[in-house]
């Protein structure tokens, strides 16, 4: 019988990385997708937006970034109620072709110089097609992984997801800084910024073929024979009161939360490093790669972390401390950045600023390690896929994904290159009370139990 049950071990344990690989690999491609626009936020500017002004041609890129962020509830109203109608897994297939086209059809787009006007419509356009397609991935992506997972260990094996963020960073990072290191100013300005945009057709087949052999989640299957799915699942989430409130409780403290400090340290970081504080680009690139290493180990410890001490005190922590520092942090990185280049070398001002990323990574790994996890948890399996897509999607996409338009807008109108961060401080604080007195403890509760549907706020 022990043999039995090792074998059945074994078997469920390859099952699930098999699932655990393959969704990985596509929200990966999400991410890479997403992201690669936000770290070429600089280069469009002047490409898509000539302005005499540079402020004025920024500003402008990271609307079109933040477009995209917008429509991502949309997305996730639309994909998310799909998911409880019909399954998880057809999602999926249509989330990521969207996305993986439009991102194809950007490193082929014509500059401004070229077309005119229909530069930056066009890339607009293709910019909202990407927040639609994220709307269904992200967060629905959660869900699929979490109902795979089962009941034990859920955190840590589901923090793995949240490593896709940072790596699909790291990934068109690391991709531009080694083509703007063999290739000229010239050469880049050229042509060289379509290349991650081209790859990503590569990457958009792997993932495709990869989603095509995925399974429907057990817990969707084990629901569709005994529960009729609702015609209008989203609708149904709105009239209940106890979804609502955890609906709101999601969106305020644990996306919005989650989407503020992830904008502000894996986003804003190297916005305010290459035009604030105007450090080198090469420098601030690998600052970036180091600090997004640092993150993904941390992530998946806090995602542990709380599978021993429950999701809320490892969401509480990283929400206070990064409210009280992420001021203090980009102070800070300021003035070691006016050193370097003042001295004219790297030395203790650098070790310094990788030392100060470091920590803004552990603050945010505290949030987004148990996040997936939670996403599922807080709600019950018939109307999951809805309830949750649509507040992690709004709160991703309306604030944390217009945060660096609206800190840079704050810093202009100030006068001042941290001013803006006020407004992450504020609202970090705010999520923290929040969290603290109403957020749920839902690290043991069952995914498919009459107690998650029973459990108040």
């Amino acid at each position: 019988m022990n043999k039995i049950n090792e074998l059945k071990n074994k078997k469920d344990s390859d099952s699930y990385k098999k699932v655990a690989i393959a969704a990985c690999f596509g929200t990966f491609l999400e991410w890479y997708d997403f992201l690669t626009f936000a770290t070429l936020a600089v280069v469009f500017g002047p490409l898509f937006f000539p302005s005499q002004d540079p402020a004025t041609g920024l500003l402008a890129s990271l609307a079109t970034f933040g477009v995209g962020m917008v429509v991502r509830p949309i997305g996730a109203a639309i994909f998310g109620s799909v998911g409880d109608r019909i399954g998880r897994r057809p999602v999926f297939i249509i989330t990521i072709s969207l996305m993986g086209v439009a991102t194809v059809c950007v490193g082929f787009l014509p500059t401004y110089s070229q077309i005119g006007i229909w530069a930056p419509i066009l890339l607009v356009s293709l910019r909202l097609l990407q927040g639609l397609s994220a709307g269904g991935e992200i967060g629905g992506g959660a869900i699929y992984l979490t109902e795979h997972a089962g009941d034990k260990n859920r955190g840590f094996k589901t923090s793995f997801l949240q490593l896709m963020g940072p790596l699909g960073v790291l990934a068109s990072t690391l991709q531009i800084t080694l083509l703007q290191h063999y290739l000229t100013v010239e050469e880049f300005q050229s042509w060289g910024w379509r290349v991650p945009f081209w790859i990503s057709l590569l990457l958009l087949l792997l993932a495709f073929r990869a989603r095509m052999a995925l399974e429907e989640t057990p817990i969707f299957l084990e629901l569709s024979k005994t529960t009729a799915p609702s015609k209008q699942p989203l609708r149904d989430n709105l009239k209940d009161p106890q979804t609502r409130k955890r609906m709101f409780l999601l969106f305020f403290c644990i996306s919005s939360g989650g989407a503020i400090l992830f904008f502000c340290m894996q986003v804003y970081t190297a916005i305010f490093l290459k035009t604030a504080v105007k450090l080198p680009p090469e420098l601030v690139d690998q600052l970036s790669v180091i600090a997004t290493i640092t993150l993904l180990p941390l992530t998946v410890f806090a995602g542990w972390l709380s599978d021993k001490v429950g999701r809320k005190p490892v969401i509480v922590s990283g929400l206070f401390l990064g409210a009280v520092l992420i001021l203090p942090a980009f102070n800070m990185m300021r003035t070691l950045g006016g050193q370097i280049l003042e001295s004219n070398h790297n030395g203790h001002p650098t070790i310094f600023i990788v030392a100060i990323l470091i920590g803004l990574s552990a603050i945010l790994a505290l949030v987004v390690g148990p996040q997936t996890a939670v996403l599922a948890e807080l709600f019950p399996a018939k109307s999951r896929n809805s309830a949750a897509t649509l507040p992690h999607n709004l709160a991703a996409g309306w604030i944390g994904g217009l945060l660096p338009l609206i800190v840079t807008w704050l810093n202009q109108k100030w006068l001042s290159d941290v001013a803006g961060l006020w407004y992450p401080t504020l609202f970090l604080a705010l999520a923290a009370l929040v969290a603290m007195w109403r957020l749920p403890e839902t690290y043991k509760v069952a995914l498919l139990s009459k107690e998650n549907d029973d459990a108040s706020p």
